[in-house]
């Protein structure tokens, strides 16, 4: 009696049962998988139904560390600094910048109490002295150092410390065009009333206090930089972010008041966030240090710490030879990497008269002791002839770029990246010297 009770109900269970598995076979094979068996008496795994071909990389695709993405009929973005270049050097060099932290570590917010800069890891500080004094780019005995969430924190830390807040007017803040686009972005994001952007210097009085903003290499034409107000009432800030000998000769050691540096553009490791500033004047050191501690309550130690191992590393392939064996040294590789780009690019644009690119002098530097002209991270491509929208024209061949309004210019001119990942940059090349030959755009 009791097992007849149950039959109604054990029935109308399989024929769920039975549906719901044949809807799921259904939708695998909709969305292009196949069922197989799997190694135990229950187990079913769902594999990849494999298409012709799929084994074999395709020709043009950018493979990372998650997928590989094939480029043909597909947009090159070449529009942001993304330095995924490095991402190759990084993995060769395979476990000798991994870095162990455990739970108990980085608690406390702060660092060094006896520092101005109470959150700034004194491992790092350690290791951007030591990388300096190494490439010779820039004096640091002399300098306080002032950690920061990438160089932009800093950069807003800078006008936030060099404003008066009783002053009757904001204080103008000017750069050379053609400047780094995100400067009146960053400048004018908050609406402050301590700053405001003025734009180009050549159209700027300098009858008014004023703070200058000198980036060398410039970004975006790779130009080397002085100041060109040099009016009595003006703050200059010196903005290194290219200051390293992968893509310019190191002739001097930069001694200027407040100086800014990332390690997106050093290294390459854009997603760690971390920049620093070497600043003269300890009590302009402390104003950015306050507003760092009122944005965002300091910064990360676990990524400090990481940027000091990597920069470490960097400094050992240099002091250490033989703790690397047959390593390439970073900033070697660096050099080697962003001179091939240069001729693959220079050749391209040389295949006919529809684009041209600046030329830059030659000096030797007194890192490696070669001499070489500058070999930025962007080009600055100008369109010739009848192309009057150099961004647009270049959309239309699936090439993604910065127009040169952005960057208080032309738009003749757009800003490209030169440090993307090799597969991507290959088939931008691939695709501009195609462009470049043709008779008329």
């Amino acid at each position: 009696m009791r097992n007849q009770k149950f039959m109604p109900a054990i029935k109308h269970l399989l024929i769920i049962s039975i549906a719901i598995n044949a809807g799921l076979v259904l939708k695998l094979l909709h969305d292009g998988h196949e069922w197989t068996g799997g190694s135990g008496p229950n187990e079913v795994r769902v594999v990849k139904k494999m298409l012709p071909d799929a084994t074999t990389k395709p020709a043009n695709s950018v493979q990372n560390s998650s997928h590989s993405i094939d480029l043909q009929d597909q947009y090159i973005n070449l529009d942001h600094g993304d330095p995924t270049m490095y991402e190759i050097y990084w993995k060769q060099m395979g476990d000798k910048t991994t870095l162990v932290l455990s739970g108990w570590q980085s608690i406390s917010y702060f660092s060094d109490t006896k520092n101005h800069c109470w959150f700034l890891e004194p491992g790092f500080a350690n290791a951007v002295t030591r990388l300096h004094n190494l490439v010779g780019n820039a004096q640091t005995g002399n300098h306080h150092i002032v950690v920061g969430t990438g160089s932009t924190q800093l950069f807003q830390a800078v006008l936030y410390a060099l404003c008066p807040s009783n002053a009757p007017e904001p204080m103008s803040i000017v750069s050379a065009a053609p400047f780094y686009s995100s400067y009146p972005l960053i400048i004018d994001c908050l609406k402050s009333g301590l700053y405001k952007w003025k734009g180009d210097t050549s159209k700027f009085n300098e009858d008014e206090p004023y703070i200058e903003l000198v980036t060398s290499p410039n970004n975006p034409d790779g130009s080397i930089r002085q100041a060109v107000v040099n009016g009595s009432g003006g703050i200059l800030v010196h903005d290194l972010a290219y200051y390293w000998p992968q893509y310019t000769p190191i002739s001097f050691q930069a001694d200027g008041d407040i100086m800014l540096f990332t390690l997106s553009k050093c290294t390459g490791h854009a997603g760690i966030r971390i920049g620093w500033a070497l600043v003269k004047d300890k009590e302009v050191a402390k104003k950015m240090t306050k507003f760092i501690e009122i944005s965002s309550i300091g910064v990360s130690k676990d990524s400090q710490l990481r940027a000091a191992k990597i920069v470490d590393v960097i400094a050992d392939t240099y002091e250490d030879i033989e703790k690397f064996g047959n390593a390439t040294p970073f900033f070697h590789y660096g050099y080697n990497e962003m001179a091939e780009r240069w001729r693959q690019l220079i050749s391209a644009v040389s295949k006919g008269q529809i684009f041209s690119l600046p030329d830059f002098p030659v000096e030797k530097c007194n890192f490696s002791g070669q001499t070489f002209g500058t070999q930025p991270a962007f080009a600055w491509l100008k369109c010739e002839k009848a192309v009057n929208d150099c961004e647009s024209f270049l959309r239309k061949h699936n090439i993604l770029t910065r127009s040169g309004t952005h960057f208080g210019s032309s738009k003749k001119y757009v800003r490209i990246s030169l440090i993307s990942h090799k597969e991507e940059y290959d088939e931008f090349i691939q695709r501009l010297s195609l462009v470049s030959s043709m008779d008329t755009p």
